[in-house]
C-alpha cells in the first residue's frame, strides 16, 4: 500500500488550482443540502454563490460517485432538478492526536458524525504508544457501529507539530518530540489498515472551518489554534495553503521578545514563551499547592481573579501582535481561535483584538473579524475526516 500524504501536498497543488477549488466546492455543496435538505441547482447556486455551470457538473461528479441522486422538480413555476444527498455505507475516520490526548470521529460522506471516541494518553506518549491506542479504538467504534472495516475509505491525521510532506515524517518542532523523525503515514498504514492521510492539527483545523463550520464561504481564513504549542492553518483563495514542503503556519515560534525566555525551537522569545497554556500554567501555579490545569484557568477567569486575567490578557495582546504581522501579508477576512481556552471566548478574543489592531497596518487590522471556533475541541478531527473525503475521489 502505497503511503498517502494530504491532497494538496500529494498532487503539487496551490491555493487556487482546479482541484482544490473543486473540492473546496464540493465540500460546500454537501455541507449546504445537509443543512437545508434537497435544494434546486438554482437555489444551490443562490445558497453557495457559486456559478450554475459549477453546480451542474459537481452535481453530475456527485451522482456519478453515489453521493447524490436528483429527481425533476419545479422552481418558481419552471421546470428543475431537486439535488439530494444519497446516504451510503461508507465511512470516513479523523483521528486528533494531542500532547495528552487522542480523539476519533467516524463519519459520513454528507458529514454526518457517526460514532466518536476520546481517550487520554500520558504526556511524552511514544508513537508506538499511541497509534496503539488509536488502532484499539478504532476497532471498538467499528464493532459498536456496525461498521465493516471495508467501509473505512481512510483516515485524516493530525499531529500538533510540522510534518514533511514530501516523506511523510514528523520533524523538529512537534510538541511532541518523541514523534520527531517518525513517518506517522506509514506505521499508522500498517497499524490500521487502511489508506491514511496525515497533516498538522492546525491545518485540519483551519479545513474544519470551511468544511463543517459557519465560515463555508470564507476565501481567506487563518485558523489560530492555542494550546500547549501555538499554530496556523491557512486557507487561502478557497483552499489550504501548504507553502513548498507542507510546513507552514508556525506563528507559535515567530519572535516576540529579542531577550526573552530560550524557546523549544532554539530561539529567544517565540510567541509560545509567552502565550501558550503552558505558559500560562507555570506562571499561574506558582504559590499553589498543585499545579493547575487549562480548566482551572478558564473557572477563575469566569471568576473573575485578577491574575489569571492579568495574564491571559497579555498573552492575547501577545498573539495578537504575531497575528498582526500574518494578517499585514495575507490581509485574511477572519482569524478563527480554538484550542482548550476556547471556553473563555470574548475575555480571550479582545486582547487578541487589541493586539492585532495596535501592530497592524489600520485598514488591515479593523478590517480582520476576529471570532472564536464553533467546533470546540473537536475541529481538528472533523478536519482530519474532510482531508480523508478530499482523497477519496479526485
Amino acid at each position: 500500500m502505497s503511503e498517502h500524504l494530504s491532497p494538496l501536498a500529494r498532487h503539487g497543488s496551490r491555493p487556487g488550482s482546479q482541484s482544490a477549488l473543486r473540492q473546496r466546492n464540493e465540500q460546500l455543496i454537501v455541507a449546504t443540502l445537509r443543512d437545508q435538505g434537497a435544494l434546486s441547482q438554482a437555489e444551490l447556486a443562490r445558497t453557495t454563490g457559486l456559478s450554475t455551470a459549477t453546480i451542474s457538473n459537481i452535481v453530475k461528479s456527485m451522482c456519478a460517485n453515489g453521493l447524490a441522486t436528483t429527481r425533476p422538480t419545479t422552481s418558481s413555476g419552471r421546470r428543475a432538478l431537486a439535488v439530494s444527498l444519497l446516504e451510503t455505507p461508507d465511512v470516513a475516520a479523523g483521528i486528533d492526536f494531542g500532547r495528552s490526548h487522542v480523539r476519533l470521529v467516524l463519519a459520513s460522506p454528507s458529514f454526518k458524525v457517526k460514532a466518536e471516541r476520546f481517550a487520554q494518553l500520558p504526556v511524552g506518549h511514544l508513537a508506538a504508544e499511541s497509534i496503539a491506542a488509536a488502532a484499539a479504538m478504532m476497532d471498538e467504534l467499528l464493532i459498536e457501529s456496525g461498521i465493516d472495516r471495508s467501509r473505512v475509505i481512510g483516515a485524516g491525521v493530525g499531529v500538533p507539530g510540522p510534518i514533511d510532506h514530501r516523506t511523510g515524517t514528523v520533524i523538529r518542532g512537534a510538541i511532541l518530540p518523541e514523534w520527531v523523525g517518525v513517518n506517522i503515514v506509514a506505521q499508522l498504514q500498517q497499524a490500521l489498515k487502511m489508506p491514511i492521510f496525515a497533516d498538522n492539527d492546525a491545518n485540519l483545523g483551519a479545513l474544519a472551518q470551511v468544511t463543517w463550520g459557519e465560515h463555508r464561504a470564507a476565501k481567506d481564513l487563518v485558523f489560530l489554534k492555542i494550546g500547549s504549542g501555538i499554530g496556523a492553518g491557512l486557507i487561502l483563495n478557497g483552499a489550504p495553503y501548504y507553502g513548498h514542503t507542507g510546513i507552514t503556519g508556525e506563528i507559535g515560534h515567530a519572535t516576540i521578545f529579542d531577550q526573552g525566555l530560550v524557546c523549544r525551537c532554539g530561539n529567544r522569545g517565540c510567541l509560545e514563551t509567552v502565550a501558550s497554556t503552558a505558559v500560562m500554567i507555570e506562571l499561574l501555579s506558582r504559590g499553589e499547592p498543585a499545579t493547575l490545569t487549562v480548566q482551572e484557568i478558564i473557572k477563575r477567569a469566569k471568576a473573575g481573579d485578577a491574575a489569571t486575567l492579568r495574564v491571559i490578557d497579555d498573552a492575547g495582546m501577545s498573539v495578537g501582535k504575531a497575528m498582526a504581522n500574518v494578517a499585514n501579508m495575507i490581509n485574511p477576512e477572519m482569524i478563527v481561535v480554538g484550542g482548550p481556552l476556547a471556553p473563555l471566548g470574548e475575555t480571550l478574543l479582545n486582547p487578541i483584538r487589541r493586539g492585532l489592531i495596535r501592530h497592524a497596518v489600520p485598514a488591515i487590522g479593523e478590517g480582520t473579524a476576529v471570532v472564536m471556533s464553533s467546533l470546540g475541541d473537536r475541529a481538528e478531527a472533523l478536519g482530519a475526516i474532510s482531508l480523508a473525503l478530499n482523497n477519496s475521489h479526485p
